[in-house]
């Protein structure tokens, strides 16, 4: 068979994703402060961008023949009104200032605020500190840093000594020799293998004369945490009482002793939407601030207007930046404009939860929002990823207004939120000595006009962590 070569034309559509496109789509999932930095890492790179300063961004607004989204740099000074009345002397006030904070006489220097920081002690510096004042002989505290760089977060040592002693190039027994050392450091538990271990540690330090508690430790910890005291107490021979005692015992004992090393600072959301209730209306505000407001440098745009005496490589790099630069502020403001439109649609889908609370949350899908603003569903869930939004019921994520709902007998959706709540509601108000079952809770939906699945209630009840009722009735 034959094989020949020849030209052919065809004519096709596809989607190409333009350079301006895609920095668009990856701005759109950032948070503020993920953005700020987007903003200050394009500054320092790209000459074309300088940061907007308060006193220009007053100026007034840009001329009409620069390109759109770049304020125009000029010349004139601003003028700044002086009121005739100081309400206070500031130069006095600066005068004292630099007499207490300066080098003249009778200064004090204050520690800085980096000095004034303590950072709190983590779980391994603690037992490294106890390691260096046991353990002198180098050999065996090098052992000791090894076990101390394995033990995890909650205070436990989980690995083989043989693969230490390997990892140590050391024998079995000195690994041994100086776990057993550790296990005798603050806290007490610590470099346990297992919970059991951990437990039966800080029971002998605190109650040495007791072998019931750790007995129970040992045998029976399963049973205990199944509150299945009579089998507890037939085996060991003890009253009920008896076991009652040790039960408030082993409560008081800690099965994580590395926690209280590893505490974790609180992270404060900052929303990133306000809503703001005007008259009978929302008002929907974006967190702006801290983000810079660009402009173009003039050095570099009459480079790019220039023609003549300019290398045409120079010019090409300042073309790719000018270009660069104006797709940047162009995808932050069509950010911003998604963000005010995905704000205005859930205002609009969710007024009556802004008003009147949980009650009247309705259920809401990504495609009800992309089809009320005419954008498509992958754009409206990149704008709502990791976003807050701050209303008159409390500062919820974005993602909080989009979720399933359930049926009732009139015909319309409640939101599957709202069930859960009902849910919570049902358990907390029973009667703890006979807690409703899911087939109860499923006929109290009923009364309420829910109509909804026994499957689909134990579903809700695992999500709000809610044990089922015969734990529950053990539990009292």
């Amino acid at each position: 068979m034959a094989m020949d070569m020849r030209l052919s034309m065809k004519l096709s559509q596809r989607l190409v994703m333009t350079p301006m496109l895609q920095q668009a789509i990856k701005l759109l999932p950032l948070t503020r402060m993920e953005l700020i930095t987007a903003i200050r890492t394009e500054l320092e790179e790209n000459p074309f961008l300088e940061e907007l300063i308060a006193e220009e961004e007053e100026k007034g607004p840009e001329t009409p023949d620069e390109p759109q989204g770049f304020e125009q740099e000029t010349t004139v000074t601003p003028t700044v009104e002086v009121t005739k009345k100081e309400e206070m002397d500031w130069d006095s006030y600066f005068q004292e200032e630099a007499y207490e904070r300066g080098t003249g006489e009778g200064y004090n220097e204050k520690p800085s605020l980096e000095n004034t920081l303590r950072n709190s002690e983590s779980l391994h510096d603690h037992l490294l500190w106890q390691l260096n004042v046991s353990v002198t002989d180098q050999h065996l505290n090098e052992i000791g840093q090894i076990i101390i760089s394995d033990i995890d977060d909650d205070g436990y040592y989980k690995e083989d000594v043989v693969e230490t002693a390997e990892q140590a190039e050391a024998t079995v027994e000195d690994v041994q020799k100086v776990l057993e050392i550790i296990k005798g450091f603050d806290p007490t538990g610590v470099a346990s293998a297992d919970m059991k271990e951990c437990l039966k540690t800080q029971a002998f330090a605190l109650e040495p004369d007791d072998p019931i508690i750790r007995e129970i430790i040992g045998g029976h910890l399963e049973d205990l945490i199944a509150n299945n005291y009579p089998k507890i107490a037939k085996e060991l021979g003890v009253d009920m009482e008896r076991i009652h005692e040790a039960m408030d015992f082993i409560r008081c004992l800690d099965p994580a002793p590395g926690k209280a090393f590893n505490v974790e600072s609180a992270h404060y959301v900052t929303p990133d939407i306000y809503l703001v209730k005007m008259d009978d209306d929302y008002q929907v505000l974006l967190n702006d601030d801290g983000v810079p407001k660009l402009k173009i440098n003039p050095y570099y745009r009459s480079i790019l207007k220039g023609k003549e005496g300019v290398l045409e490589s120079t010019k090409e790099f300042v073309e790719n930046k000018f270009r660069a630069a104006e797709w940047l502020v162009k995808s932050i403001e069509q950010r911003r404009q998604t963000m005010m439109k995905v704000g205005k649609s859930i205002v609009k889908f969710q007024r009556g939860f802004l008003d009147n609370g949980l009650a009247r949350l309705k259920p809401l899908v990504l495609k009800d929002v992309a089809e009320d603003i005419g954008m498509h569903e992958s754009t409206i869930s990149r704008v709502t990823r990791n976003k807050y939004i701050h209303t008159p019921q409390g500062i919820f994520e974005l993602k909080f207004f989009f979720h399933g709902g359930v049926n009732s007998y009139l015909g319309s959706m409640i939101s599957s939120v709202r069930v859960k709540d009902m849910i919570k509601k049902i358990v907390v108000e029973e009667d703890p000595k006979k807690p409703v079952t899911d087939d109860q809770i499923v006929k109290l939906l009923e009364t309420q006009d829910v109509r909804i699945a026994r499957r689909t209630v134990t579903k809700y009840r695992k999500e709000l962590k809610v044990p089922p009722a015969s734990k529950r009735r053990r539990n009292y």
